[in-house]
């Protein structure tokens, strides 16, 4: 048993939040609904989310987070057995921010127009992306939309989650380099030319270490403008050569062959792979269709280019795993995972064991890679500033001890 959250709605239109142990959420929802109550939400309480109906819609625009949570309770809703337009009229009271709330509106009045679903999604200016709006379709075409929402729910919550993995790996690595240049430049820049004049009027013969510290300090301050300027001019050159796809494939192309990166980038980008075809086959979208699909969600255009490659090959009459095996850049694993899913004739669950899979090997991937970083970035610091301040301080000593 397990400790859940439920938002729910009584027969009189009332809010109710609360908690109640079950074995599932769809247990919480059934025992709502023999209370006569509408269930809108329920999560295991340790789960991270929200933490009620009012900040279900939270920021400014309709992000991300809001399109999850967007997702959950409309399945929710459609498995309690509620009409769409029902379901959308109870979703429109539940944002904070107008702009959210338009969204819903604009939502709701195309499928009170007669639109389906999907098309009125489609309708929104690209907040919702056009995998998202075909397996609503495909839900829509299959006639259980509810569960196709539940599932399209499930990818964007491990997708989400693979993201946020992957990006606070990289916070503290990062703000540990920031800290890293900025103490070196307030030395150089603050401390190191305060020694300048006691130098100068001591007239000391300085080793070749020190006169680089100082010649080198004196020019930051001089030109710390400039030096700015070349930074700001050089990440905009690298921008925009990395906006021009060749230079990114290219740079895509060799990242993948080296070892170490290319392995994580691979990992990761198969993972997405593997989850979005199998959420996509699951919801009844065709191979091919679910291909073309999946595209989008690889970083790497190396990669993507073998995707391609690869729906051409499953056109003329391959097998997906075979076809993924020719291009030679998918780990071998998951190809062998493809492929067994092929023969059995499950390759929707297989394709999503080997996003599981990969999720955890990136994530295990991740936990070395920041294991041996920090370590790595707190010696340099520590020696890059140390060598600074004994370039000051050995003279110093050494005139101490003449005098």
């Amino acid at each position: 048993m397990a400790l859940f959250r439920y938002k729910a709605l009584s027969a009189a239109g009332e809010s109710l939040d609360g908690q109640m142990e079950a074995a599932s959420a769809e247990e919480v929802i059934t025992r709502l609904q023999d209370q006569g109550h509408l269930p809108v939400e329920a999560r295991r309480a340790d789960a991270a989310g929200g933490e009620g109906l009012g900040t279900l819609f939270t920021r400014k625009e309709f992000g991300e987070p809001q399109v999850l949570q967007f997702t959950q309770q409309l399945a929710t809703l459609l498995g309690a057995g509620q009409p769409l337009d029902r379901a959308l009229g109870i979703l429109l009271e539940l944002p904070d921010s107008p702009e959210a709330r338009r969204v819903v509106e604009r939502v709701r009045e195309a499928v009170r127009g007669g639109a389906p679903l999907s098309t009125a999604l489609e309708q929104q200016h690209g907040i919702f992306s056009r995998l998202y709006v075909n397996l609503v379709r495909a839900g829509e075409a299959g006639g259980n939309l509810h569960e196709s929402l539940r599932r399209l729910a499930d990818y964007l919550e491990r997708s989400a989650a693979l993201r946020a993995r992957v990006l606070n790996a990289m916070i503290y690595p990062v703000i540990l380099t920031v800290l890293v240049f900025a103490s070196i430049t307030f030395l150089m820049a603050f401390v190191v030319p305060q020694f300048q004049a006691l130098f100068e009027s001591m007239n000391a013969d300085l080793p070749w270490y020190s006169l680089a510290v100082l010649k080198t300090s004196l020019f930051i301050r001089a030109w710390w403008w400039a030096l700015l300027l070349v930074v700001l001019g050089a990440a905009g050159w690298g921008a925009m050569k990395f906006g021009d796809p060749a230079v990114r494939r290219a740079i895509d192309a060799r990242v993948l062959r080296h070892k170490f990166p290319g392995d994580l980038i691979a990992k990761l980008d198969t993972a997405r792979l593997a989850r979005t075809l199998g959420t996509l086959v699951r919801n009844g979208v065709p191979l091919l269709g679910a291909l073309n699909l999946s595209r989008p969600v690889l970083s790497n255009r190396v990669l993507a280019e073998a995707v391609e490659a690869a729906a051409e090959d499953v056109k003329t009459g391959s097998g997906l795993g075979y076809a993924l095996g020719r291009q030679k850049v998918f780990p071998r694993l998951a190809v062998h995972m493809i492929q067994v899913g092929e023969e059995s004739g499950e390759l929707d669950a297989m394709l999503l064991k080997a996003a599981d899979t990969f999720d955890q090997e990136t994530a295990n991937a991740l936990d070395r890679l920041l294991a041996a970083l920090v370590p790595a970035l707190t010696v340099l610091m520590t020696l890059v500033v140390g060598a600074v301040m004994l370039s000051v301080l050995l003279p110093i000593y050494d005139l101490t001890n003449s005098i």
